[in-house]
């Protein structure tokens, strides 16, 4: 189950992947999975630019060959790329074999060295691995923009509530995800800044990523 902080159980599972950066550092890391969508992305890429901040945009490669302008307006716009799978496929229901062969798929689109596994599980033979090629990055705090029991003023609750030095944020860049986002997204930003907390990206060893910490 997927809550807004990961249990230390869970972390232990995956001791390698990145949960959280600099903890001594005033700085949070925006992440989007799922997109890019036609019916959101365009929105968050307007909102960030308003907000003059970076993010990193774990995208499913099968979007990416729907929507290649849509992939390119993020890589013009600077923002970081990360891997999220071709088909956004859940690593229990698939070989090792299949679960690789799917991300590596993905990223002869994306060319990036950051992958998040969807539903942020995998087995741990895929988890070592794709541990091997890529730099296996998970979150610190999960909005749950996509559920269906939250509303906006919840989701951007979850963010006031749990943020903090190194915070690795996910939102969704989905259809299940914009309703919540045209309020949730401007206003954590705004919170956020207020909080004094600068925005940070990571580096993937791609052009659109210049700034990595260390956790």
């Amino acid at each position: 189950m997927i809550i807004e902080q990961p249990a230390i159980w869970l972390r232990w599972l995956y001791p390698h992947a990145t949960w959280r950066m600099n903890k001594h550092e005033r700085a949070v890391y925006l992440t989007f999975d799922d997109g890019p969508v036609p019916a959101a992305t365009p929105f968050i890429l307007d909102t960030l630019a308003e907000f003059d901040v970076k993010a990193t945009f774990f995208m499913v490669g099968d979007n990416v060959r729907k929507y290649p302008e849509l992939y390119q307006q993020v890589v013009d716009a600077g923002h970081c790329i990360g891997n999220h799978t071709y088909n956004h496929i859940g690593g229990f229901r698939h070989s090792i074999s299949e679960y690789c062969a799917n991300a590596d798929k993905a990223n002869e689109l994306l060319h990036t060295k950051l992958f998040r596994p969807p539903h942020g599980w995998m087995r741990l033979d895929q988890y070592y691995k794709l541990g091997q090629r890529y730099r296996i990055v998970m979150w610190d705090l999960v909005t749950r923009d996509y559920s269906k029991w939250l509303t906006s003023q919840e989701v951007l609750n979850n963010v006031r509530r749990y943020a903090r030095n190194g915070s690795i944020i996910t939102f969704h860049d989905s259809v299940k995800s914009i309703d919540k986002l045209h309020f949730a997204l401007p206003e954590s930003i705004k919170w956020l800044k207020k909080q004094g907390y600068e925005f940070k990206v990571f580096d993937s060893q791609d052009a659109n990523c210049s700034i990595f910490t260390e956790k």
